[in-house]
């Protein structure tokens, strides 16, 4: 009898089901969301099970990777890397030996979406959160990840590492989180994405109108809040350092570089130059994996020399708010 073919239904793209019939990116909801918590029904907080899934291209995961070093936890939850470009087939472990993640013994991600949840049809994404106990997916919350590690995973933080996520401020920092998301963040993929010049300058002007108004709040304080490093200059700067060598080319948000605000690319080059940020960026992945993939359009495979990356480490001025 011949073996049965196993069927992976898996989106491997977003054109798959995220373009809406006008033409707008559409980015689909988070189906593994159940929160690390100590309350009934809540994924336990352990050190040593889980396994995060990330690829040096993608900002959401990179945003957890920058977490978990800033707070220390890098011996309570392994990390696997993908290719930053992304095949036909899915974010592929061909960084590691044999071609295969070295933990959970897979070679393409949608591998072990498939195993959890054979009904599953949305787009296996990074950063993915993988039980080692059980081999299979338990949360891919890009969104509020980082936030567990701020707050669920709090007893395995090493000492002195920075308060995120300070109780007195979540909820301005949500709020704050949510407007950059869907004009900034996401914004980017909005303009990238579209299939239509409507939708491409409608997420155009508003991803350009909050950088203005995030030029001007940083021109009166070091961080978005204040003094103090916290989730919101994590996530504001996985676009920062993506913007142009990637976005600015690849998703024509051309209106200015990021070197072209004053603040913001002060801003940002302090977060760079801070342990956590700069150390955690990989130009190379963000380079190959946006003009390589399969929204790059490049035919003959050609990799954008510039920009000049060594500018990252020239000095900055946000020590004047100390």
């Amino acid at each position: 009898m011949a073996e049965k073919i196993k069927v992976i239904t898996v989106a491997t793209t977003e054109d798959a089901h995220e373009i809406s019939k006008e033409g707008a990116f559409v980015r689909q909801g988070n189906h593994f969301d159940t929160p690390f918590g100590d309350g009934p029904g809540d994924l336990p907080v352990e050190a040593g099970r889980y396994r995060l899934l990330v690829a040096g291209i993608c900002p959401w995961a990179h945003r957890s990777i920058i977490v978990r070093e800033l707070l220390g936890l890098q011996d309570v939850i392994s990390v696997g890397t993908a290719s930053p470009i992304r095949t036909d087939k899915g974010w592929e472990f061909s960084l590691d030996e044999g071609g295969v993640d070295p933990v959970l013994n897979i070679r393409y991600l949608p591998e072990i979406y498939a195993q959890t949840d054979p009904t599953y049809e949305g787009r296996a994404t990074v950063p993915t959160v993988v039980d080692v106990k059980t081999n299979k997916v338990v949360n891919n919350d890009y969104f509020k990840l980082t936030n567990y590690w701020e707050t669920a995973f709090k007893k395995f933080h090493k000492e002195g590492a920075p308060d995120l996520y300070p109780e007195e401020l979540r909820d301005e920092i949500d709020a704050f989180n949510e407007i950059l998301f869907h004009e900034v963040n996401n914004g980017v993929y909005k303009a990238g994405f579209s299939k239509t010049q409507e939708k491409y300058e409608e997420a155009y002007d508003a991803l350009f109108a909050r950088l203005d108004i995030l030029e001007e709040r940083l021109s009166t304080q070091r961080y978005l809040f204040g003094n103090q490093i916290t989730d919101a200059d994590v996530r504001f700067y996985v676009t920062l350092v993506r913007f142009d060598v990637a976005y600015y080319l690849v998703f024509k948000t051309n209106r200015n570089r990021i070197i072209d605000f004053p603040n913001i690319w002060n801003y940002a080059k302090d977060l760079y130059q801070t342990p956590g940020f700069g150390n955690t960026t990989d130009f190379d992945a963000i380079k190959k994996g946006y003009q390589l993939g399969n929204h790059g359009n490049n035919p003959y495979g050609i990799v954008a020399k510039g920009p000049e990356i060594s500018i990252w480490n020239e000095p900055h001025d946000r020590h004047r708010f100390e």
